[in-house]
């Protein structure tokens, strides 16, 4: 995700960089997956655990704020 992320700021286009801002959307989403199925598999992570899916969810929205404010600008730029 951390790889992608910075791979989107160095896109050569607005296009560009909103595929790879989804890109790291899927693989946030993806790592939450993970770390759900890892903290079930071991009741001991929880406390330790919890932050952690606190900020992927935060990655998530972050993410998905990026995409949003894309498609509002582009759809503002056809008017």
């Amino acid at each position: 995700m951390g790889a992608n992320y910075h791979e989107a700021n160095g896109a050569s286009s607005e296009k560009d960089f909103k595929n790879k801002i989804c890109i790291c959307k899927k693989e946030a989403k993806e790592t939450k997956y993970w770390l759900r199925l890892v903290i079930m598999a071991n009741s001991g992570l929880e406390t330790e655990g919890k932050p952690l899916m606190q900020e992927i969810h935060e990655l998530i929205l972050i993410f998905s704020k990026i995409v949003i404010t894309i498609e509002n600008k582009k759809n503002l730029e056809k008017l």
